[in-house]
C-alpha cells in the first residue's frame, strides 16, 4: 500500500468510525427514555451495534496511523473540528418520530453502502462491512416498521413524522457527495462510490414514505460540511458528554 493510499484509507476509516460513534451515542440517549420497555431495550441494542462498529473502525485507524494512538484516542481525544462525521448523525435526539425517520434514512443508506464495501480490496474494511451488514438488515426492518406505524397512525404521529422528514431531508444529500479522498479510494477499489447509490436510496426511501402516507420533500435545501470538520453546535454538546469521563481520567484502563 503506497503512503498516499494508506493516508487516504486512514482518513476514510476515521470518517466511518466517526459516523458510527456519533450516531451510536445519539441513539443511546433513548436508553431509559423509550416509549415502552421493549423499545427501550431495542434502542440499547442498536446503540451498542454502532459503538461496536466504531470500535472496529477506530481500531483499524489506530493500526494504520502506527503512531501510538489507540481506538480511545480517536473516540475521546479529538475535538469537534477534528471529527468527520456526516451532519445527519449529530442531529439532536428529538422526539420518537424524529429519531426513527433519521434511522430509516441511515439504515437504507448503509444497506446500500455496506454490500459495496464488502467487495473492498482492503480486507479489514471488507470484514467490518460483512459483520455490520447483518446488523443493518435488522435495523432497517425496525426503522421501516416504525415509520410506517407513525406515518399511517394517529393524526399527531403522522404530523410528527412528516415534520421529521421535512427537517432532516436537507442533511441526506451529504451522504452521496464525495471529495478527493473518497474518489481516490473508490477508483482504487477500496472505498465506495456513494454517488452511484443516491437514486436507489431515493427510490427505496420514497417507497417507504409513500406507503406511510408521508410526502417526499422537494430538494430545496441542503446542508453539508461534516466531512471537512464544519459541524452544528450539536456535536460539541454531544462530545462534551461522551468524552467527559475519559478526559477527566486520561489513560485510565477499565
Amino acid at each position: 500500500m503506497s503512503n498516499d493510499i494508506k493516508s487516504a484509507t486512514l482518513e476514510y476509516t476515521t470518517r466511518l468510525g466517526d459516523d458510527s460513534i456519533v450516531l451510536g451515542h445519539r441513539i443511546s440517549e433513548w436508553v431509559s427514555r423509550g416509549p415502552f420497555l421493549e423499545e427501550d431495550i431495542a434502542y440499547a441494542n442498536v446503540a451498542l451495534n454502532y459503538v461496536g462498529r466504531a470500535r472496529m473502525f477506530f481500531g483499524y485507524a489506530a493500526e494504520l496511523a502506527s503512531d501510538g494512538r489507540t481506538e480511545d484516542d480517536f473516540a475521546y481525544m479529538r475535538d469537534d473540528r477534528q471529527y468527520r462525521n456526516l451532519l445527519l448523525m449529530e442531529m439532536p435526539r428529538g422526539d420518537f418520530a424524529y429519531s426513527q425517520v433519521r434511522q430509516l434514512f441511515v439504515d437504507v443508506y448503509y444497506s446500500l453502502v455496506l454490500p459495496e464495501l464488502m467487495d473492498s480490496k482492503d480486507d479489514t474494511l471488507a470484514a467490518i462491512a460483512a459483520k455490520a451488514i447483518k446488523e443493518t438488515r435488522y435495523h432497517l426492518r425496525r426503522s421501516r416498521d416504525w415509520v410506517l406505524r407513525l406515518g399511517d397512525g394517529t393524526e399527531e404521529s403522522h404530523q410528527r413524522a412528516q415534520k421529521a422528514v421535512n427537517s432532516l431531508w436537507g442533511y441526506t444529500h451529504e451522504m452521496f457527495e464525495m471529495d478527493e479522498t473518497e474518489s481516490v479510494l473508490a477508483d482504487n477499489g477500496i472505498g465506495v462510490d456513494t454517488t452511484k447509490l443516491r437514486d436507489e436510496w431515493l427510490r427505496q426511501v420514497s417507497s417507504i414514505l409513500t406507503e406511510a402516507t408521508l410526502e417526499v420533500p422537494e430538494d430545496g435545501w441542503a446542508v453539508r460540511g461534516g466531512r471537512i470538520g464544519y459541524h452544528t453546535e450539536n456535536l460539541g454538546h454531544l462530545l462534551t458528554e461522551m468524552q467527559f469521563v475519559h478526559r477527566s481520567y486520561p489513560g485510565c484502563q477499565w
